[in-house]
């Protein structure tokens, strides 16, 4: 089972995003989830995590600016990104702990999507 995310494009500066992220096959239950960032020639960096309790955690470079709200009836989980920054350009990818429908539990990337803020 992957992860699909969607929701990325271009936009201005202090504007907002929602990006969503759902597996795109049946499981039995996300456990965390994350959505991370990448910029050209930067490695991967975590934005945001939230546990299966709804704890979360952000980088302070998002902190008050971006929320993860999950849906867990959807296993489904969003990022708001609220006065967005040039320097927020970047692939987002989500990230979950999941267990699938055979009990296995296992983890699963989407497959990026892009937001560039640009004026």
């Amino acid at each position: 089972v992957q992860l699909q995310a969607c929701g990325g494009g271009l936009v201005q500066p202090g504007w907002s995003v929602r990006l969503s992220c759902e597996p795109s096959g049946s499981i039995l239950r996300i456990n965390g989830m994350g959505w991370y960032r990448q910029s050209p020639g930067k490695q991967r960096e975590l934005v945001a995590t939230i546990t299966s309790l709804g704890r979360t955690n952000y980088a302070d470079s998002v902190r008050g600016r971006f929320t993860i709200p999950r849906d867990n009836a959807k296993n489904t989980v969003y990022l708001q990104m609220n006065s967005l920054k040039p320097e927020d350009t970047a692939v987002y990818y989500c990230n979950a702990d999941a267990v699938g429908v055979d009990w296995v539990p296992f983890n699963s990337w989407g497959q990026g999507t892009q937001v560039t803020v640009s004026s």
